[in-house]
This record gives structure tokens, sequence and C-alpha cells, in this order.
């Protein structure tokens, strides 16, 4: 995976929010920094902080195309923290060096700070960043006429007019299935569900939501569950999506 503007403007407030979290340690002087001169500090600190929250996007992208693991924040978190904590100790360990002169003295303590910034860092980061959940059926105006769905004026010229079966996240896009195909654009689901609503519908993995007059059957095999949609695409259901669908009567 790489990393380009595209990226960049996608994930724009989570590097925003790095930055300040790395001009916040530096007016503070965090881990006995304070006697630095500020504008040192913010050398120091602000490229750590987005470096970091850099490595542990792209980590958090990887993890989340596992169903076991997207499924569990905790477990993305963890795992997280645990892969960027090593690295960035070594990577802390030289650019210390390098802004003040001499590095750190005992590298263990120096690790358990990394993994406390690292682990705040990185729920920060998933709190930013967490999904949305459900979309409403569109309510209609005095007019009768329903409200629009916002949505569907991102669909690409090629998929206009087509009913929406499904939104599927790939990386830092969203792969639209439809009655007409399917295509490619650049969003963030969690960005995606709120202008979504107008359609009944659900996520019903951290990486999908569909369209319930698209689903056509269900599918079920060692206690997984899968939506067929019109079309043929098949949608995956996690654990605690599948109760919530049951309870809503999507699925019996």
């Amino acid at each position: 995976m790489t990393v380009t503007l595209a990226f960049l403007r996608t994930y724009w407030h989570t590097f925003a929010a790095a930055v300040g979290v790395g001009a916040f340690m530096a007016a503070v002087g965090a881990f006995g920094t304070g006697s630095a001169p500020l504008l040192t500090r913010l050398v120091y600190w602000v490229p750590l902080i987005v470096l970091g929250t850099l490595a542990g996007t792209l980590i958090t992208l990887r993890a989340l195309r596992r169903p076991e693991i997207g499924e569990n924040i905790a477990l993305v978190w963890a795992i997280i923290t645990a892969l960027v904590t090593l690295p960035g100790t070594i990577m802390v360990w030289g650019y210390t060096a390098l802004i003040f002169g001499d590095a750190p003295r005992s590298f263990l303590m120096l690790l358990i700070d990394v993994a406390v910034v690292s682990g705040g860092a990185s729920a920060i980061m998933l709190l930013i960043n967490r999904p949305g959940a459900v979309t409403r059926a569109a309510v209609a105006l005095p007019s009768g006429v329903p409200a629009p769905v916002r949505f569907l004026d991102r669909l690409p010229e090629k998929l206009k007019g087509a009913a929406l079966y499904a939104v599927q996240a790939e990386d830092h896009y969203l792969r639209l299935h439809t009655s007409k195909g399917s295509d490619l654009i650049l969003m963030r689901l969690s960005d995606a569900i709120p202008e979504l609503e107008g359609i009944e519908g659900a996520q019903t993995h951290r990486s999908w939501w569909v369209a319930k007059d698209a689903i056509a059957d269900v599918k079920r095999s060692d206690r997984k569950v899968t939506l067929i949609l019109k079309g043929g695409t098949e949608a995956p259901v996690s654990r605690p999506n599948a109760a919530a669908l049951r309870e809503s009567g999507w699925i019996a």
C-alpha cells in the first residue's frame, strides 16, 4: 500500500489530529523534553507523532481486511500499538540523539514511553475513524416526494440512475455495487454512511453497508452468515451485526 495524495486527502483529519497531539506534547514538554526550546520540541514531537500515525493507519487498513480482526476494535488497537511500539522505539532512539544530541539512557524505559504514546494515539485514530452503523429509509417531504439521498450524487456517470445494492470499503476507496455494475470512488465508509440516509440499509460488516432491498438470499456456513445480493455479490455479516439483523427482521 502506498501513500498517495488521495490517501492523504482522505485521512487529512487523522493527520491534523496527529499534528495537534504533537503540538500538545511539545507545549507541555512531555517525557522530559521541557528544558528544550519550544521550537526544538515542536521539531521533535510533531514529526514523531505524524509518522507514528501514518504507520498506525497503514497497519489498521491491513488489519481490517481480515474480518476476525477488523470486527474487534480492542484487538485492532492492540495490534497497532504492538506493531508500532518496537520500530517506533528504535526510530525515537535515533531521532532523539539527532535532535537533542544524546540518546535516551534506558532503552526499556523508552520502549514503555513509546508504548504509552502509541496506545493513546491509536485510540484517538480509531475514535476519529470509527464508522457509523445503520441508515434509515427515506422520509417523505410534505409534498410526498422522498428526501434526496446525498450519496447518490457521488455515483460515477456510468452508474447514474442505478439501484444501489451495497458499498464496500477497499483501503481508502469505496466500491459501489449497483444494478448497473460496480465502480470505485474515493471516500471512507464512515463518511459515506451519513450520506446514505434515505435508503433503508445497514452496516453488515466493518467494511460493508448493504441496502435491505438488495438482499436476494442468505447463506449460512460454519456459523457464518453471508448475504447474497441481487446480481450475485456476496456481502459478509459479522457476528455482532448478525444478531442485530435478526432482531430487525432482516434475516431469520
